[in-house]
């Protein structure tokens, strides 16, 4: 997509990151933002601490008339973090880049182990039959997020497990109109299937009811067409659910193919891991079992924190 920044819409970013810069107090020895939306608070602030980006996204092929307007904010940090060596632009004019994926915190409600009455309990609240098949995908209402690729593999697999079941979960934000917008979309798409639950924060469900549904679910789903890395893969894989997922973005960092579960290129091919998996389940188990381990070596909090205080450390050596 080719994008012009206008001299407006420069004006208007850089206003928004005085005004916050203003409103913050940042006396402290390290500042770490993330991603670009509030990257040129640097330019604002009187502190001499030393400034970190965090780039949750792909800058490996970055639109150049933007980058060139963020560029001259993101030289003057110290560090940069990223989670992908292939997501590093070309060229950063940063003294230290660090690579280090996005973690999850296994304590959290969304995460932290739950007994099965609550799971139970949480799915019969919500209509959702805790004795058949579920496959979930978490994700935002989006075009990039595919749920109606999610509804299609759901679709074909149900014309062999005529008894299986499909939630779709997501968060709404209020300041995301096309959020709602592919929503409606979604449901057109569905019909009046009663076993496709859109199921979001408008009904009630918090980081506890995804925990509950992710852990009833034999398979997990995550179709996004793009993605910087998808933390909901993670979370799915930590409670023992494998993924079948697209081969793109951080999803492949987290899917080991055949091991964690599957990479897909296309809906069909998702359709036929996913009824693999509700066929197999001592396979699915297995694969279940691999990414919860994956997940405890590689994403989770501790390790993150520990990334963090190794790339703190170069800094202050590196700056005396």
């Amino acid at each position: 997509m080719n994008v012009q920044l206008t001299e407006e819409e420069q004006k208007i970013y850089l206003d928004y990151n005085k005004t916050n810069s203003d409103s913050m107090v940042l006396d402290t020895d390290f500042v770490v933002v993330h991603d670009n939306q509030p990257a040129a608070l640097i330019a604002f602030s009187q502190q001499k601490s030393k400034w970190v980006w965090r780039c949750h996204i792909d800058l490996s092929t970055p639109n150049l008339a933007v980058w060139s307007f963020l560029e001259h904010y993101v030289r003057r940090y110290d560090g940069a973090i990223f989670t992908a060596k292939e997501y590093v632009m070309p060229g950063l004019q940063v003294p230290k880049v660090q690579v280090s994926p996005p973690s999850i915190n296994p304590l959290t409600d969304k995460n932290r182990a739950l007994t099965d009455s609550t799971v139970k309990s949480i799915l019969e609240k919500f209509g959702v039959n805790p004795e058949r098949p579920i496959i979930t995908q978490v994700a935002r209402f989006d075009p990039w997020k595919d749920p109606l690729g999610a509804v299609d593999v759901y679709r074909m697999v149900k014309k062999e497990l005529p008894h299986v079941q499909l939630l779709l979960i997501a968060g709404m934000a209020t300041d995301d109109p096309e959020g709602w917008l592919y929503l409606e979309k979604t449901a057109r798409h569905v019909g009046e299937d009663p076993d496709v639950h859109l199921l979001t924060d408008l009904k009630g469900v918090s980081d506890l009811e995804v925990n509950a549904f992710q852990r009833a679910s034999q398979v997990a789903l995550q179709l996004s067409t793009r993605e910087g890395f998808g933390l909901t893969v993670a979370e799915a894989l930590w409670k023992g659910v494998p993924v079948v997922g697209r081969r793109v973005g951080g999803i492949p960092l987290q899917v080991l193919d055949e091991k964690t579960g599957y990479l897909v290129d296309t809906v069909e091919q998702a359709a036929e891991k996913t009824l693999h998996l509700l066929k197999h389940p001592e396979e699915a188990k297995k694969m279940g079992a691999n990414g919860k381990e994956h997940v405890r070596k590689n994403f989770l909090v501790v390790g993150h924190l520990k990334d963090h205080l190794k790339l703190f450390k170069d800094l202050e050596t590196l700056h005396g």
